[in-house]
């Protein structure tokens, strides 16, 4: 897979892409991660890449003719046909990322992200992407961090990154109404706070059964909008 990042600041992904199983993913050649300065694509001497909102108001906004020409760059220079790219504005109003959106994406071949910054962007910039994705109901300085979400939660995902292949299936939000079930390691006794029998009893099956009567109480603890929102 190749991740391909348009980004004012393209120095903020050295150290979370440079880590981890990320950082392992890419030795392997599994992803290859494309950071793209949306500066570079200014045409002015000044590098201007955004500019005061027509009709007033607060704020720069991030100019459509700069990215459009990093994007341009991108897609011709990336050697996959577009049919097999997606390309993503991270933006507050976009659908809010869950992990079935994480699995879509990792069919791909080549994600291209977008991340905005300064007071918002050219609402033409919308019309480039396939679709807009927010990470949550809150706003950040840019969409570097909703980037790198995203690039991880997709990564992990691709085949040969992670050793054991079961290793995502069983976590909160594969199955978007349950969260994960509790677990424990060594000591088996901690101050008081014991593991769990069951857990030590070696009965495969009454582990399972235990596993999936705690995930499900978690998430009626925890989360219970998963439950009403399964139930609609």
């Amino acid at each position: 897979m190749l991740i391909s990042i348009l980004t004012l600041f393209p120095e903020m992904f050295d150290g979370p892409l440079g880590q981890s199983i990320i950082s392992r993913a890419r030795k392997k050649d599994k992803v290859r991660i494309n950071l793209v300065n949306i500066r570079d694509y200014a045409t002015d001497s000044y590098k201007t890449v955004d500019d005061r909102p027509y009709g007033g108001g607060l704020g720069m906004i991030l100019k459509v003719d700069v990215v459009d020409a990093g994007l341009r760059r991108i897609l011709a220079g990336s050697g996959v046909v577009r049919s097999d790219t997606r390309v993503i504005l991270l933006d507050p109003q976009g659908k809010r990322f869950r992990q079935r959106d994480a699995v879509r994406l990792a069919g791909y071949r080549h994600l291209v992200l977008i991340a905005g910054h300064y007071e918002g962007v050219d609402d033409r910039i919308r019309k480039l992407s396939d679709e807009e994705i927010s990470v949550g109901d809150y706003v950040l300085t840019g969409g570097e961090l909703p980037a790198m979400v995203i690039t991880d939660s997709v990564i992990r995902l691709l085949p040969g990154v992670l050793r054991e292949v079961k290793t995502t299936s069983s976590e909160s939000f594969s199955d978007p109404k349950i969260l994960e079930y509790p677990q424990f390691t060594r000591p088996p006794d901690y101050r008081g706070m014991k593991v769990p029998e069951i857990l030590l009893s070696g009965n495969h099956a009454r582990i399972a059964a235990w596993r999936n009567r705690k995930a499900r109480s978690v998430t009626r603890s925890k989360r219970p909008d998963l439950n009403r929102r399964s139930s609609k």
